[in-house]
């Protein structure tokens, strides 16, 4: 893609995420982690939204197009409708990939108890989510994908909060890459 048409595809998200901010001066929203939070990015208005979810497909498919992955997902909910965005949107372009999701508790059949999707062993894939704080699910997706002998090429979130997710997966060996961080939520 283009850097103008990157940047404009950008800025319409941006606008759209700073909409789904709120932000307290008080610690009154609780993160997944159970840690109190003065701000909470509800990024589900935006992947579930029909341009929102045009404009994550495409930034993803973008943020991705070097990496040669067969696929795209990461734990069910935040990473699904950006999992089924990228696959959708890829559709008809050189590089196909698919979606899949990692469950949060096993399902008690099946060959991939935790992953749906059509993921074969040895599929090369990237994990998404709608925001990294401290990596903690995100860890439990890497380490469930490797052990159905998946190769982790990498983590892109749509936010990162910059709360220590980054160095965590990063000292997995694991690159992270992220459309925005909460700086950019912030700037006016």
């Amino acid at each position: 893609m283009h850097s103008k048409d990157r940047d404009m595809l950008r800025e319409r998200l941006l606008k759209k995420l700073r909409k789904a901010f709120v932000f307290s001066e008080e610690p009154i929203y609780t993160l997944s982690s159970g840690r109190k939070s003065r701000f909470y990015i509800d990024c589900k208005r935006v992947t579930l939204d029909a341009e929102g979810a045009f404009l994550v497909g495409r930034l993803l498919l973008d943020a991705i197009a070097d990496l040669d992955v067969d696929a795209v997902g990461g734990m069910t909910i935040g990473a699904d409708p950006l999992a089924v965005a990228t696959a959708l949107l890829s559709s008809g372009t050189e590089h196909q990939v698919g979606a899949f999701i990692v469950r949060k508790e096993p399902k008690p059949h099946g060959d991939a108890p935790y992953i749906e999707g059509n993921l074969p062993r040895g599929s090369r894939v990237v994990v998404v989510d709608d925001v990294l704080t401290g990596g903690r699910s995100t860890i439990q997706t890497i380490q469930i994908l490797r052990e159905a002998g998946c190769q982790v090429a990498g983590v892109v979130v749509l936010v990162d909060r910059k709360e220590g997710g980054r160095e965590r997966l990063e000292a997995l060996g694991v690159p992270v890459r992220s459309l925005f961080t909460v700086e950019d939520l912030l700037e006016t």
